[in-house]
């Protein structure tokens, strides 16, 4: 990923971090999810990044949803 990318939000459930995408969508922020768990074991973090520009306000959209 490019070094202008961050990570804005983790869940370890897929349909967290894609309910945080969907609402980061909504509000015209591009975001793309890195998955990072194991598919054997189910450990790790499923990640969601958004450019450094976005990176505050998307920080805000989420914390508002409250997920």
């Amino acid at each position: 990923m490019e070094d202008n990318w961050a990570v804005v939000f983790t869940h370890n459930v897929l349909y967290h971090v894609e309910i945080a995408k969907a609402i980061l969508e909504d509000n015209n922020i591009e975001s793309v999810i890195i998955n990072k768990k194991d598919s054997n074991y189910f450990i790790g973090e499923i990640e969601l990044y958004v450019s450094n520009d976005d990176l505050d306000n998307a920080r805000k959209i989420i914390e508002a949803a409250d997920l």
